[in-house]
C-alpha cells in the first residue's frame, strides 16, 4: 500500500524546537493551576509556625546604658612604661573588649550564683519538650534511650555556664558617643534586668581595682628608682667637686680666656719677628756673599751705605781725596804737604773701613738676634698652645661631669614629682564609667516575635509552596497544549477532543450520533474533515488508530470517528486490538462474538462476522476470540487477504490497534494502512513514552497523519496556562459539566 507521509515531510522541523523564552502566561497559568495547593500548604506552614511560636519560652530583654569616661585621672605620667596610651577610638574599643571579656562574665556568674540557674547551668538540665523519646522512654529499646547526662566537674559547670551567659549578653557602643549598651536576654525578666546592672557594677569595680593595683605597683617601682637616682646624683656631684679641686678649675673659663689672649699676642709678635728675621736674613746673605773682600766692597750693601757714621767717614775720605788731588797738581809725592794730606787720606780710609766692619758685625749680630727671637717666640707660643689644649681637655671633662650631674638631677626631680602625683592618685581614684540608665524588668517579652515569625513563615511557606508547584510542573512531562504536541512530539495536531462530564460521559461511545451539536461531536467531525482533506489526491482507504498506552481513549475515538465517516460513506471499523478488545462490550455484544480471529483462522466467513446496526452506514468487525499469538495473526497472509476484501467492499476501513509502545501490533498494521492517527491523552500520558511510540512508527516509515489530543479539560485550561483553547471551547460551544471517561 502507498504510504501517506506528505504532511510529515512538509512539517517545518524548526517549529518543533523548544524555545527558552520566558512566557509570563505560563508562569501565571502554573500558579493558577496549583493555587489551592499553594494556599493550603502556606496555611499549614503558617499554622505550624503559630503553634511553635506559642510553644516557645518567652524571652525578656533589658538594657543598661553606661557612659565610658575618656578623661581618667592619670596614675603616673609615664604610662608608656606599661605601654598605656592610645587614641580615643582605640581606648573605647579596648573598654568594649574588657566589658565583653570572659573574666568579667565569670565574676558575674559567681556573684549571681548562676551555676544554680536551670536556664544557664548544664548541671540543671531540662528535658527538651520536642524530644519525644523522653515521653515514651519506658516503651523504647535501651539503645534508643536519650543519652545520659555526663557528670560535670565544678570547673566545667562554671565554664559552660559562663559560655551560656555570654551568648545571651550583647554589648555595643553607640555610634559617635561614649555610651555603651549592655543588653541581656533571659526567660526571667528580673534576671534579665539584674545581669546588665551587675555587669556594669563589676566592670567599674574591676577597673578601680586594677588601677589601684597599678598605682601601688607604680609607687613601689618609683620608690626603688628614686633611691637609686638619689645615690647616682650624689655620686655625680661628688665626682664633679673632686675634679674641680684637683685641677684647680675654680674659673676654668676665665683661665682659658687669658691663655687665649696671650696666645693671640704671641702670635702677633712671632709674625713681626719672622718679618724682621726675613729682612735681616737678606742683608746677612749679602754680607756673607762678600766675606773675605776689602771693606770697600761692602759699600754696595744698602744697610752699610745707609749707616750715618759710614756716610760721614766717607765724606771725610772724599774730602781728603779731593785735597790730595788738588795738592798733587802743585806738589810732588814727597812734598811735606803732600805727605801730610796723603796721611790724612789713609787715616780716613782706615777709619771708614773700620766703621764698615763694625756695621757688618752689627748686621750679623742683628740676624742672629732676630733668629733667636723667632725661636724663643715659637717656643713660648708652643707652650701657650699646650697650656690651652690642657685647659680644653680639663674643661671638656668638667662639662661632661656637669652634664651628668644636671641629667641626674632632672631625672631625680621628675621621678620625685611623679611619685608625689602617684601618692595623690592613691587617695583619689576616678571611675572609668558611670551608669546613665539602669536596666529595669521588662513586661513584654522581646522574643519570640510571634507576629513576625508567623508572617515570615507564611511568606517562606508561600514561596516554598510556589517553588514546589513550579517544580511539580517542571517534573510534569505530560502533554497539555497544541504547543506541547508540536514542540515535544514534532507531529501536527489533527484536533482536540474535550473531556466529557456528566451525562455525556456515559453516552460518549455514540456521542457523534446522539447529539451532533456537542463540543465532542463537533471535534470528531473536525478531525474527520482534516483526515479527508489530507487525502484529496490520494484517499486514505485504510485508517489506523493507535495510542501509546491503554486508557487514552483510543477506542472511543475510533468508534466515533468511524461513525462520523460513516455519515458520508460506507465504513467498517475493525477491532484489531487482539490483546484487550473492547468494541464488542461497547456495542452491547458478547466478547465471544466471532470476529477477525475466526475469519483469519477460517472458522467463520467474513459475512458471518461483520456486525451491522440498522440505520447506520458503519459496520463493525470485532476481534473475536483472543488468539494466543496476536502478532502472528496480524502478520499472516490470511489477514492481508481479509483486509483486501474489506477494502473492496467498503469505501473506508478504520482499524483500532493495540497501543504502539507496549507491543508491535501497530507497527505491523501500519504496513497495511494509508494513514495513521495517534491518540494522546492530555495531562496524563508522559511525552517521553509518546515520543518512544512515535519513534518506533517513524522508523518503519509509518504514514503518521497527526495527533489527536484526547480528554482536553477546557474548564481547567481556561483557568491555567493553556487558557486560550479553553476559552475558545467554552465561548463557542458553551459550558458543559463533564466526567472522566
Amino acid at each position: 500500500m502507498e504510504k501517506n507521509t506528505g504532511i510529515l515531510a512538509q512539517h517545518d522541523k524548526a517549529s518543533i524546537q523548544i524555545e527558552d523564552e520566558i512566557d509570563l502566561r505560563e508562569y501565571i497559568g502554573t500558579f493558577l493551576k496549583y493555587k489551592w495547593n499553594i494556599f493550603f500548604l502556606t496555611f499549614l506552614i503558617g499554622l505550624l509556625a503559630l503553634v511553635i511560636s506559642f510553644s516557645l519560652t518567652p524571652i525578656y530583654s533589658s538594657t543598661t546604658s553606661i557612659l565610658i569616661e575618656s578623661d581618667k585621672a592619670k596614675i603616673i605620667s609615664i604610662e608608656e612604661v606599661y605601654g598605656i596610651g592610645s587614641a580615643n577610638r582605640e581606648y573605647f574599643q579596648t573598654q568594649l573588649g574588657i566589658l565583653k571579656s570572659r573574666a568579667l562574665a565569670e565574676k558575674l556568674v559567681k556573684k549571681l550564683n548562676l551555676t544554680t540557674n536551670s536556664e544557664f547551668s548544664p548541671a540543671i538540665k531540662q528535658d527538651s519538650p520536642w524530644d519525644i523519646r523522653f515521653l515514651i522512654k519506658e516503651w523504647l529499646p535501651v539503645s534508643w534511650h536519650p543519652p545520659e547526662d555526663k557528670k560535670l566537674s565544678p570547673n566545667e559547670v562554671l565554664s559552660q555556664t559562663v559560655v551560656a551567659v555570654m551568648k545571651n549578653l550583647s554589648i555595643n557602643l553607640e555610634r559617635n558617643t561614649q555610651l555603651a549598651k549592655i543588653t541581656f536576654q533571659s526567660a526571667d525578666p528580673k534576671l534579665a534586668a539584674r545581669v546588665p546592672n551587675e555587669l556594669a557594677e563589676i566592670y567599674i569595680e574591676n577597673d578601680l581595682e586594677s588601677r589601684l593595683q597599678m598605682t601601688q605597683k607604680a609607687a613601689s617601682w618609683l620608690t626603688e628608682r628614686l633611691e637609686g637616682l638619689r645615690k647616682k646624683l650624689d655620686a655625680s656631684e661628688t665626682t664633679l667637686q673632686t675634679y674641680l679641686e684637683k685641677h684647680q678649675l675654680v674659673d676654668a673659663q676665665g683661665v682659658k680666656s687669658i691663655a687665649t689672649s696671650q696666645l693671640n699676642t704671641m702670635s702677633d709678635d712671632l709674625l713681626a719677628a719672622k718679618l724682621r728675621l726675613s729682612e735681616a736674613n737678606i742683608v746677612y746673605k749679602q754680607v756673607k756673599a762678600l766675606k773675605g773682600r776689602p771693606a770697600s766692597s761692602y759699600e754696595s750693601i744698602p744697610k752699610v751705605l745707609s749707616n750715618l757714621l759710614v756716610q760721614r767717614l766717607k765724606e771725610v775720605e772724599l774730602d781728603k781725596q779731593r785735597k790730595v788731588s788738588e795738592l798733587s797738581k802743585r806738589y810732588g809725592k814727597k812734598h811735606p804737604n803732600m805727605i801730610a794730606v796723603q796721611s790724612e787720606l789713609d787715616s780716613a780710609i782706615t777709619n771708614t773701613g773700620k766703621q764698615i766692619r763694625k756695621v757688618i758685625a752689627s748686621i750679623e749680630k742683628d740676624y742672629l738676634a732676630a733668629r733667636d727671637n723667632v725661636r724663643i717666640l715659637q717656643g713660648s707660643m708652643k707652650q701657650a698652645e699646650e697650656k690651652i689644649q690642657n685647659i680644653s681637655k680639663k674643661t671638656y671633662r668638667l662639662s661632661a661631669l656637669e652634664r651628668d650631674v644636671e641629667t641626674n638631677r632632672q631625672l631625680y626631680n621628675m621621678f620625685l614629682k611623679r611619685f608625689k602625683e602617684t601618692d595623690v592618685s592613691q587617695s583619689h581614684q576616678s571611675t572609668v564609667a558611670r551608669v546613665i540608665d539602669p536596666a529595669i524588668s521588662a513586661t513584654i517579652p522581646a522574643k519570640p516575635k510571634k507576629n513576625l515569625i508567623v508572617l515570615i513563615a507564611t511568606v517562606l511557606g508561600f514561596m516554598f509552596a510556589t517553588m514546589l508547584a513550579f517544580l511539580l510542573e517542571h517534573l510534569d512531562n505530560t502533554i497539555h497544549t497544541v504547543e506541547d504536541v508540536e514542540a515535544k512530539l514534532g507531529i501536527l495536531l489533527l484536533g482536540i477532543l474535550p473531556k466529557l462530564k456528566g451525562k455525556l460521559a456515559k453516552r460518549v461511545q455514540f456521542s457523534v450520533l446522539e447529539d451532533d451539536k456537542t463540543q465532542f461531536a463537533e471535534s470528531i467531525r473536525t478531525i474527520r474533515t482534516g483526515i479527508m482533506l489530507s487525502g484529496l489526491d490520494n484517499p486514505h482507504k485504510v485508517l489506523l488508530i493507535t495510542s501509546t498506552i491503554p486508557g487514552e481513549g483510543k477506542t472511543t475515538f475510533a468508534i466515533n470517528q468511524a461513525l462520523a465517516i460513516g455519515q458520508m460513506k460506507k465504513t467498517i471499523l475493525i477491532d484489531a486490538d487482539l490483546r484487550r478488545p473492547s468494541i464488542a462490550k461497547r456495542l452491547g455484544l458478547s466478547i465471544k462474538t466471532p470476529g477477525i480471529a475466526e475469519v483469519v483462522s477460517g472458522e467463520k466467513t467474513l459475512e458471518e462476522c461483520i456486525q451491522k446496526v440498522e440505520g447506520l452506514n458503519t459496520h463493525f468487525l470485532l476481534s473475536g476470540t483472543i488468539p494466543p499469538n496476536p502478532l502472528e495473526l496480524l502478520s499472516s497472509k490470511h489477514f492481508q487477504n481479509v483486509l483486501t476484501s474489506l477494502e473492496n467492499d467498503y469505501e473506508q476501513v478504520v482499524i483500532d490497534s493495540a497501543p504502539a509502545h507496549a507491543v508491535s501490533d501497530a507497527l505491523v498494521l501500519s504496513k497495511y494502512s494509508n494513514a495513521l492517527v495517534y491518540v494522546v491523552k492530555a495531562d496524563e500520558t508522559p511525552y517521553p513514552l509518546v515520543q518512544s511510540g512515535l519513534k518506533r512508527l517513524q522508523q518503519i516509515e509509518a504514514p503518521i497523519l497527526g495527533v489527536v489530543l484526547n480528554q482536553f479539560d477546557a474548564e481547567k485550561a481556561s483557568k491555567n496556562y493553556y487558557g486560550k483553547y479553553g476559552h475558545y471551547y467554552k465561548t463557542y460551544y458553551g459550558q458543559y459539566h463533564y466526567a472522566d471517561t
